[in-house]
Formats: C-alpha cells, structure tokens, sequence
C-alpha cells in the first residue's frame, strides 16, 4: 500500500487576507451596519464577532438582538467560509486574481433555527464549508453568546460559479 505525505496546511497571503477582510468588513455595506468583524480566517473555517449595539435590538424590554441580525450574520459567515475554501482551491492564482472570483457569489437557500434569545455584550459567529462543488457550496453557521452558548444554528447554499 503506498502511503502519500500529508498535504501541507494552507496557509493564506497577507495580501488574501487583507483583500477579503476590506471586502467582508467594508466593502459590504451591510455588514459593517451590522459591525460583523473577521476574528479568524482558515479555509477550514471562519469565526467572526458582532458588539451588542443599541442599533441591533429587536425587542427593547429584553435588549434582545434582532433576529434579522442573526440571520443576515450567519449568511454572511456561511458566504465568508465559502470565499476563503475557494481560496484554499486556487493557491495557484494569484491573491488579487482569487479575490475576484467573489463576484458571482450569492446565497440560494438559507435556513436558521433559533435556539435561545440573543442576548449579551457580543456575539461569536463559526461558520465551516460542508462541501465545495464547481457550482453549488453547502455550509454549517453558528451563532454563539459571549459565554459560548448556541443560540441560533443555520445551513446555508451558495452559487459560486
């Protein structure tokens, strides 16, 4: 039986990195009304972070988080997690060439479960690529309290090519 070497982790350029962050963090609009901020970028997976603001809530007497807020996070983690599997698939390009393939990028079916309220200081977001085809990405989110409790989980497709 032949035994071939482990394949060397990826490791992504500065250049990547700081192209998907500007992307991510301001160049969708969106998210940085919602403060989504990138706290960890792999091609394994993506963690990300929103503040409480008084902007998010969604029901006042409880300063619970808007439910859309969750959701419209966990998509955009799900979208991020496929950006950087796309990128781990195309290390022979250049990082300015591989940050253009984001393009055509775009959510198809998204669901999410609400576990607990959403409520806290801040707010941890996993989000993992289930599986990358030449089309169609499946990915796993999840939504997490500051003490890292689960309160809200989401399954996402997204078009790629």
């Amino acid at each position: 039986m032949t035994r071939h070497p482990p394949a060397a982790p990826v490791v992504f350029e500065d250049e990547f990195v700081a192209g998907l962050r500007d992307i991510f963090e301001d160049r969708i609009v969106f998210n940085r009304v919602l403060g989504l901020k990138i706290t960890e970028l792999s091609p394994e997976r993506v963690l990300g972070r929103i503040a409480m603001r008084p902007e998010l809530v969604g029901h006042f007497s409880f300063n619970r988080l808007h439910g859309g807020v969750v959701s419209a996070g966990l998509d955009a983690m799900g979208g991020l997690a496929v950006m950087a599997a796309i990128g781990a698939r195309h290390m022979d390009e250049a990082p300015l060439q591989r940050l253009h393939r984001f393009g055509k990028l775009g959510t198809i079916d998204l669901r999410i479960d609400y576990l607990r309220p959403a409520i806290g200081e801040h707010f941890e977001l996993r989000a993992e690529v289930l599986r990358l085809g030449s089309r169609v990405a499946s990915t796993r989110m999840e939504f997490l309290g500051a003490d890292g409790k689960l309160l809200s989980s989401g399954a996402g497709a997204y078009i790629i090519s």
